[in-house]
């Protein structure tokens, strides 16, 4: 299928029952998806996967309803996390809080398996992950949107569904929070 435009694409979605042109949307959209869930799940490969499918199951549902207001992935980023909101309320997954602990020096974030050679990059983006995955989801995905997807911050409160005030609480403490941990990581 040539390159259309993901309004195209839904349009004939929803209009034609073209079950190609929402292949194609899943095709553009799934990697970016998979990777805010993996890290939303303190990369838990297979349930980052099975969201993700529980995500597009319920956008192609719901594909109707999009108006074109926003981006279809941050549309579609918002029924992902919802979709991981609701299992969160089901599992009720423990998340620590990192806002009064801050980490030792010495603790130990990730496997020692690692070559001791290994990208200073690699091994600081894997700590980040891990300080993410100990925040709370909300905070964790509006730091996730903001850092990694560089959305601004009313595109996030639009996403989320939550107030623009509080899009900049979560950035300004989760920011703070993080900042404090790595500090103390770096001794």
């Amino acid at each position: 299928m040539q390159q259309l435009d993901d309004t195209i694409l839904i349009e004939l979605a929803v209009n034609k029952n073209d079950q190609r042109a929402y292949g194609e949307l899943v095709n553009r959209h799934q990697s970016n998806l998979r990777y805010s869930m993996r890290q939303l799940t303190d990369w838990n490969e297979t349930l980052a996967d099975d969201l993700v499918q529980d995500a597009f199951v319920q956008a192609f549902k719901q594909l109707h309803k999009f108006r074109n207001k926003a981006k279809f992935s941050s549309w579609l980023y918002r029924i992902g996390y919802n979709t991981f909101l609701q299992h969160v309320r089901k599992k009720q997954l423990i998340t620590e809080s990192i806002d009064d602990q801050p980490l030792a020096a010495n603790d130990s974030l990730i496997s020692n398996d690692a070559n001791e050679d290994s990208d200073a990059r690699s091994d600081l983006h894997q700590r980040v992950a891990k300080l993410l995955s100990q925040i709370e989801p909300e905070r964790r995905s509006v730091l996730h949107l903001f850092l990694h997807r560089q959305h601004t911050q009313q595109e996030i409160s639009d996403i989320m569904g939550i107030p623009l005030g509080s899009v900049k609480t979560h950035i300004s403490r989760g920011r703070k929070a993080l900042q404090s941990n790595l500090h103390a990581w770096q001794g």
